[in-house]
């Protein structure tokens, strides 16, 4: 019997309410089945992230792998494609896949090694980076979610939005925000995007120094990748020189970079107006410096 974790559980409540429910009400038995259908032994504690109950295993010849089970849904039933196309070339390679449930089994990599442990922010960020320009480098393949559908739909979105706003200087951000959206969404690119690659799904492996793991993917321009370490281990004075290294890691337009980068500001601003929550300052303060840098 495996234990799920009541974070896991509590989780899947907030986020999900009676589908998250089910989803944890059927994970032992989910998780036993698998185990048997790939002939798995448990080998450590399960752990998991906001989403997802990951568990170690060994494989029928012994070898290490994780066993990672989630709830199917828009963003994570792209990750197998994603991973299938890198190949484990900069990212956790997958091993198997159950298409109807989204379960994966994947390589198992050093979970005590996230880059989110390395004291240099900047050689964090140049990491990233450079993880970044390589996963991007590959096409998109068919069928996968749009960035321009993406942002078409988040600019639909912002007038009601822009309305729950009630500090004027706030408002006026977010706006700029859509209007940078506005001159890009019709050159969204075709690249194949992480979208989530923060300075914890980035994980060491015996043999690669780091890989990327929990992609959201998308179709898209990579400047729609820099949000998350930029906004990593927050630091005001950091941010334009974070955005200056990644773009010039991955060689990037400034401009076009810059209203794909204003465009995560908008995207989480709308998730925070439509959940009632309030817009966050650090947030906020990346978009405003972003705003007024020239390049």
């Amino acid at each position: 019997m495996i234990d799920i974790p009541r974070e896991l559980a509590a989780s899947q409540e907030k986020y999900n309410g009676e589908a998250g429910r089910a989803f944890i009400e059927e994970l032992p038995d989910l998780t036993a089945g698998f185990l048997d259908r790939w002939e798995l032994k448990p080998d450590g504690p399960p752990m998991h992230g906001v989403s997802a109950l990951v568990l170690p295993v060994l494989r029928a010849d012994g070898g290490p792998a994780v066993l990672k089970l989630q709830i199917l849904d828009e963003e994570s039933e792209g990750e197998p494609v994603a991973l299938r196309v890198w190949d484990g070339d900069g990212a956790v390679r997958l091993l198997d896949h159950d298409e109807p449930t989204g379960t994966m089994l994947l390589e198992r990599l050093d979970e005590t090694r996230l880059l989110s442990h390395i004291p240099d922010t900047r050689q964090a960020v140049v990491t990233i980076a450079e993880l970044l320009a390589h996963l991007t480098s590959f096409p998109a393949p068919p069928g996968m979610r749009r960035l321009g559908d993406i942002a078409r739909a988040m600019l639909d979105r912002t007038p009601r939005a822009l309305d729950r706003i009630p500090d004027p200087e706030a408002r006026r951000l977010v706006a700029d925000c859509a209007a940078a959206v506005r001159e890009v969404v019709d050159e969204p690119g075709d690249r194949l995007l992480h979208w989530d690659l923060h300075d914890e799904n980035v994980l060491a492996s015996g043999r690669a120094p780091w890989l990327a793991i929990d992609p959201k993917p998308l179709a898209g321009d990579p400047g729609f990748e820099l949000w998350p370490a930029i906004d990593n281990r927050y630091d005001p004075d950091d941010i334009i020189w974070r955005f200056d290294a990644m773009t010039d890691v991955l060689a990037l337009d400034r401009p076009r970079a810059r209203a794909w980068t204003l465009g995560r500001l908008l995207q989480n601003a709308l998730w925070d107006i439509e959940d009632g929550r309030p817009l966050d300052d650090g947030q906020l303060e990346i978009a405003r410096r972003l705003r007024g840098h020239a390049g």
